[in-house]
């Protein structure tokens, strides 16, 4: 049995670390509700823009020619996991960084290149044989919509230019505070979106001005800056909300323990009051018997 002074100095440090993990707890309370306004905020905007497009090209002539729609035969594949700079937020990291095995195996004799977001993501692929993109890992530094767009528009320019030939983005997509979503998502070559149920009622028609192809050209390359944008806040809100359960979990856990090594505390502060006792009662008898 330990002795007093260990399971003290135990009880010491469990509560440190309880009033740590409260605080991180608090901490990403707080930037989850920022983030997560900016997500919900953003989302109807893509999926209207993402919907208009789509309406439009359903429409159009020639929109095989859309260059960022070329499916072409997969030779060189680029994969981008967006994962955390910092840890302390359960299997939020390590989730990305499995699906992105999984769509590397998948691809498996084809050229593939990595292209991290997130120091996380960034120190694991370093260490492997794929070649790597580092240029844009430390985008969670600034999460404006500047710096994101020039990474967008570094993957579309080399897709456009037949550097890679398929483009997969991989992150956490948000819930809600205690559930993300990993998503492997086809970022290039764009993939037609079909209407559920396909009837004409979810079609509508758009007055085009000046004319249907030029719509067309603007929009697709916003389109797909804003849901590489979209990805990116969807993970940052994932970190939050993965970082506020992991740490009310180890809160709760360290309330636990120290439930526990304050009764081992007392337990053996009764044994050794009791051996006191018994010594005192020991001597005092042998004293007696003299």
């Amino acid at each position: 049995m330990a002795n007093l002074k260990e399971v003290k100095e135990r009880i010491n440090s469990v509560s440190s670390t309880q009033q740590i993990t409260k605080a991180m707890k608090m901490v990403a309370a707080a930037k989850l509700r920022r983030a997560q306004e900016k997500i919900v905020q953003m989302r109807p905007y893509s999926q209207k823009l993402t919907s208009i497009l789509n309406n439009i090209s359903s429409g159009a002539e020639g929109v095989a020619d859309i260059a960022y729609a070329q499916e072409r035969s997969v030779a060189n594949v680029l994969i981008v996991p967006i994962t955390s700079d910092k840890g302390l937020c359960g299997a939020f990291n390590s989730n990305v960084i499995k699906a992105s095995n999984v769509v590397i195996q998948e691809h498996e004799g084809k050229a593939i290149t990595v292209m991290p977001i997130g120091k996380k993501a960034m120190d694991f692929f370093k260490k492997q044989e794929y070649l790597l993109i580092s240029e844009y890992a430390g985008l969670f530094e600034n999460i404006t919509f500047d710096p994101i767009k020039a990474a967008a528009e570094f993957v579309m320019d080399a897709f456009v230019n037949g550097e890679y030939d398929h483009v997969v983005l991989v992150y956490n997509q948000f819930k809600n505070v205690a559930t993300q979503l990993v998503v492997k998502e086809q970022f290039l070559p764009i993939s037609k979106i079909e209407s559920e149920g396909d009837d004409n009622k979810s079609q509508q028609d758009y007055i085009v001005e000046p004319s249907r192809d030029y719509i067309i050209e603007e929009l697709v390359p916003n389109s797909l800056k804003i849901q590489f944008y979209k990805a990116i806040l969807d993970s940052n809100a994932s970190e939050h909300g993965a970082r506020m359960t992991a740490m009310s979990k180890a809160t709760d856990n360290a309330a636990d323990l120290l439930k526990d090594l304050k009764l081992v505390y007392n337990r053996t502060r009764q044994a050794a009051i009791t051996n006191e006792i018994l010594e005192i009662v020991a001597g005092a008898n042998a004293l007696e018997g003299k």
